[in-house]
């Protein structure tokens, strides 16, 4: 029924407070490990949010990490969630999901039907109306678009007559995750983060946060950003951890460097049985200590340098 389905919901004065007793707005240098990161601010439990995830610009390197580190019980949130939702949920991180598109891959679809993961339906629009909602301190927004659909009753969504029309509105709950991870082109030592190309909620999100972690492509000097501070996506005082990982979002795309990694896709859509979704983790994120070594041992120079000629923008994308 509708008004029973489990939500994630945080009081927006109980969050204002949380931000203003546990963030910093000082320019220190945050930059760490994607251990470090991930061990400090992804905690047991956690809801763990993301805007981007297997295609494009998704956070690919630290959700391995959080597997590699064996974090329990985390309910996850992305638009649209591909490879990554079947790693958490075998490597058994990950027991809850909202999501928009929870993706293709018989694995996960078993591991819905048995019970190892529940998913709470929204649509693209709804998730990103209710991070709007949370980065704004507002405890709901109205949208229309989810009315009539099969995805309402197992959202958490309300519906109630519109005070202006009376005709009915959908009411979604802000959503303010324990923590944000996002994958970008550029940052700085303090935080600061560019993001060049395809954008969803990437400020919305960090605003709604009470961490946020960056990985980066690259790191620049903070002044890059004083120069040119319209080019700058999330401002340093949002951010927890910067994480320097080239390649962080394969075997995803970052747009104007490197293209999808359509080999390594085949390989995690062809999983289907426990033994493979095990097979493939002890492969390629247990067996390797950090990003660094997964890239030396299998994937490779020429792999990556041939994604890298594979962009649609080899210059200027800045």
């Amino acid at each position: 029924m509708q008004g029973q389905v489990e939500v994630h919901f945080t009081h927006p004065d109980d969050f204002r407070r949380w931000v203003k007793e546990n963030k910093s707005r000082d320019a220190v240098d945050k930059v760490m490990t994607e251990q470090e990161a991930v061990s400090r601010f992804v905690q047991d439990g956690a809801y763990l949010a993301y805007d981007f995830s297997s295609l494009t610009r998704g956070p690919q390197a630290l959700i391995r990490e959080i597997i590699r580190q064996r974090k329990r019980n985390l309910w996850i949130c992305a638009e649209f969630t591909l490879h990554d939702s079947p790693l958490l949920v075998g490597g058994g991180c990950c027991t809850r999901i909202d999501v928009g598109f929870l993706g293709y891959g018989s694995y996960i679809g078993r591991a819905v039907c048995d019970g190892k993961v529940q998913v709470f339906d929204n649509t693209n629009g709804v998730l990103a109306s209710r991070i709007l909602a949370g980065a704004r301190g507002v405890p709901f927004l109205p949208v229309r678009n989810f009315l009539g659909t099969d995805g309402l009753p197992h959202s958490g969504a309300k519906v109630i007559n519109d005070p202006f029309t009376n005709d009915p509105i959908c009411l979604v709950p802000a959503l303010n995750p324990d923590v944000f991870m996002i994958h970008v082109h550029q940052a700085d030592v303090y935080g600061n983060a560019r993001i060049f190309g395809t954008n969803l909620f990437a400020l919305e999100a960090a605003m709604a946060s009470k961490r946020v972690i960056i990985s980066a492509e690259e790191i620049i000097e903070p002044m890059e950003f004083r120069k040119d501070p319209g080019r700058t996506t999330i401002p340093f005082f949002l951010v927890d951890a910067v994480v320097h990982l080239p390649f962080g979002a394969y075997p995803g795309a970052m747009p104007g460097r490197y293209e999808i990694d359509l080999e390594h896709v085949d390989r995690l859509n062809a999983i289907q049985t426990e033994a493979q979704m095990q097979d493939h983790l002890e492969r390629y994120i247990y067996g390797v200590k950090d990003h660094l070594e997964f890239l030396e041992k299998h994937v490779g120079w020429p792999k990556l340098k041939e994604l890298m000629q594979k962009a649609s923008i080899k210059e200027g994308y800045q």
